[in-house]
């Protein structure tokens, strides 16, 4: 994380990027998750995308790789057809085997 930045901070950099992006005229804006690295804040890529969904209003809007290892693979797909549904044409899912992040990290999501 930047130094002197909070979450909040992060997060409101992202929201403000995407919407730049938006207005450059892109159609897509990932993220991606990540776990235990402190510089990302994407550790939940279904509600950054949720999030930044409803404060754009055409980009689509997706997770550069939610990590299959650590969830239930129907419940992953059971959240982004939830977010098609609020947002239609929008969401685009990205999917990875990666642990997806540092090693102490890993060894707590397998808890």
């Amino acid at each position: 994380m930047k130094e002197g930045f909070e979450t909040r901070d992060i997060l409101k950099e992202a929201t403000a990027l995407a919407q730049y992006t938006e207005s450059l005229g892109y159609y897509r804006f990932w993220v991606s998750e990540l776990h235990g690295v402190p510089v990302f804040s994407f550790f939940s890529p279904e509600v950054m995308v949720a999030h930044l969904a409803s404060h754009t209003s055409r980009i689509r809007v997706g997770s550069g790789g939610i990590m299959i290892p650590h969830y239930s693979a129907y419940k992953v797909a059971e959240n982004f057809r939830l977010l098609e549904g609020l947002y239609p044409v929008r969401i685009d899912l990205g999917i990875g085997r990666s642990t997806g992040g540092v090693h102490i990290a890993n060894t707590a999501l397998k808890l």
